[in-house]
């Protein structure tokens, strides 16, 4: 069984993907989605010509477009989503292989990272995602497939995401509740298999206007009947633990509501061209 690391880099972030690089091994690939803002390609760095890492360019912004890129030109068995900044092991990557073969009903696999500083909290146990255990989101470095469950079946939406707007965030959770929508079996497994290098100040979000409109899209996505309710938990919520203002954060959830409610072809129009 094959295993492709799908990592996406904008700009000069591909000069930081070769530490990301383990020596060569059997079974083991690299494919990275190299993002222009300016649309020049440029060379690819010397230290990732090897015949284990293939790199695809992309013009213009959007990470949720640079990850379907990815996903569209992957061509090993599995697949794992990485960021340019991400550092594995062998043993970590092995058991991401090992995790598909004892689960062979399995199509998309969640697991846990560690991050500089993050507190994030991991049920203790395995989980079917048809449910979420309460209090988990997925983050994208977590995310590993069976390419041929997903390729051309399911796609990151294209309107979430960093470098998109109006929504910075939200795009794991569509992925995987698309990806339930069509049949596929998500598992979450409490395994570590990859370490983040991002600093703090990036992972700490919570008051950025588009990651509190993103909370709000998700309310009125998945949580209609009760988003009214939900939106003021989730604003007293960040107020209590992470310090936003309680009506800055109520009133850019209420504004990501009412943009989604205005907006409902949102959802439909879940990937753009790559070209």
């Amino acid at each position: 069984m094959t295993l492709q690391l799908l990592i996406s880099t904008l700009d000069d972030g591909i000069n930081r993907v070769a530490a990301m690089l383990l020596p060569q091994h059997e079974g083991l690939e690299y494919l990275i989605s190299w993002q222009h803002t300016d649309g020049k390609e440029l060379d690819v760095p010397h230290e990732l010509q090897r015949d284990d890492v293939l790199v695809h360019h992309l013009a213009g912004r959007g990470l949720s477009r640079n990850r379907n890129n990815c996903i569209e030109h992957a061509t090993a068995d599995v697949c794992l989503i990485a960021d340019d900044d991400c550092r594995y092991t062998i043993e970590q990557l092995q058991a991401v292989i090992d995790t598909f073969k004892a689960h062979p009903q399995v199509d998309i696999a969640t697991f846990q990272y560690s991050g500089e500083g993050d507190t994030k909290c991991y049920p203790q146990c395995e989980a079917d995602l048809q449910t979420f255990p309460k209090g988990y989101y997925v983050s994208s470095i977590e995310i590993a497939f069976r390419r041929t469950s997903v390729q051309h079946r399911v796609w990151f939406n294209e309107n979430f995401g960093l470098g998109t707007e109006p929504f910075h965030c939200g795009e794991e959770h569509l992925f995987i509740q698309d990806a339930l929508a069509t049949g596929l079996k998500c598992h979450y497994y409490p395994i570590a298999i990859v370490h983040d290098q991002q600093p703090l100040e990036f992972l700490n979000r919570s008051v950025d206007i588009g990651t509190l409109m993103a909370h709000g899209a998700d309310l009125q996505i998945f949580h209609r009947g009760t988003k009214h309710l939900r939106a003021l938990l989730k604003a007293w919520r960040l107020h209590r633990n992470e310090n936003v203002p309680f009506f800055y954060g109520l009133r850019h959830i209420f504004s990501g509501i009412n943009h989604m409610k205005r907006n409902p072809e949102i959802l439909k129009n879940k990937r753009k061209t790559t070209q």
